[in-house]
């Protein structure tokens, strides 16, 4: 019985798992590339950088740390922007427990995986316990090797230059984020997109008037109590109503 379940897996499910897998790290590579040379931009080291790809891993905190530092906030309020952000991990690994189940030995390095990439293709391929550890495991490592390739060339291409800043690169943290919110603004129904617009225009507008007076960071950080609050309003709004 062991043997027929390890064969449920045909070759063709897992060339389409590992090929998707490898365009996904390839793709993402590529946006490390920007990440790199924004990282040195704003003041860190090649090494510095690396360490942040290599043990921190995950795209979003890592553009909101460099972006705070660079903007000339404080490394307390860069690591707080970068937790709140990193924090919906937590809950993807909430959801993906019951599928990876992994050993004791095997948690640090599971927990590093965890990432929207390897989240999406986990879920996706959920026809067995097997097909989903494998997309997960496939697409976690791709992104991995991909991403610190990345972020390397990135890096020492933006080091090579006497002043990274002409390259505007400032501007590409801002454009990263809209690229990574666009796709949460628009993949619903009409009233989740409506919801999710409502809590972003109001988000960038608590940010916007607390720009002039507050550090750079501290304005994102209190915009994100909007999110937190809406979250709590509509989940207390839309909770089922028992019968009668």
């Amino acid at each position: 019985m062991a043997w027929k379940f390890r064969s449920h897996l045909p070759s063709r499910e897992t060339r389409s798992i590992d090929t998707n897998a490898l365009g996904i790290g390839i793709a993402t590579g590529a946006y490390a590339l920007s990440f790199g040379a924004i990282s040195v931009a704003s003041g860190l080291s090649i090494f510095q950088t690396q360490a942040l790809s290599l043990f921190m891993f995950t795209g979003a905190s890592q553009f909101a740390f460099v972006g705070v530092i660079g903007a000339g906030g404080g490394a307390v309020i860069a690591i707080i922007t970068a937790l709140l952000l990193g924090a919906r991990n937590s809950l993807y690994a909430l959801s993906l427990g019951p599928i990876l189940t992994p050993a004791k030995k095997h948690v640090p390095h599971t927990a590093l995986l965890t990432i929207d990439e390897s989240t999406a293709m986990a879920l996706r391929y959920n026809e067995s316990k097997k097909t989903s550890r494998r997309a997960f495991f496939a697409t976690g490592l791709s992104v991995y090797v991909f991403w610190n390739i990345g972020t390397a060339f990135g890096s020492l291409g933006a080091s090579a230059l006497s002043d990274p800043g002409i390259l505007g690169l400032d501007a590409a943290i801002p454009a990263g984020f809209l690229a990574l919110l666009w796709p949460r603004l628009t993949g619903g129904s009409s009233s989740e997109n409506r919801k999710m617009w409502s809590v972003a225009l109001a988000s960038a507008l608590v940010a916007i008037i607390l720009i002039p007076f507050l550090r750079p960071g501290l304005p994102v950080l209190f915009s994100a109590f909007v999110a937190v609050l809406a979250s709590i309003f509509w989940g207390k709004t839309s909770r089922p109503i028992a019968d009668s």
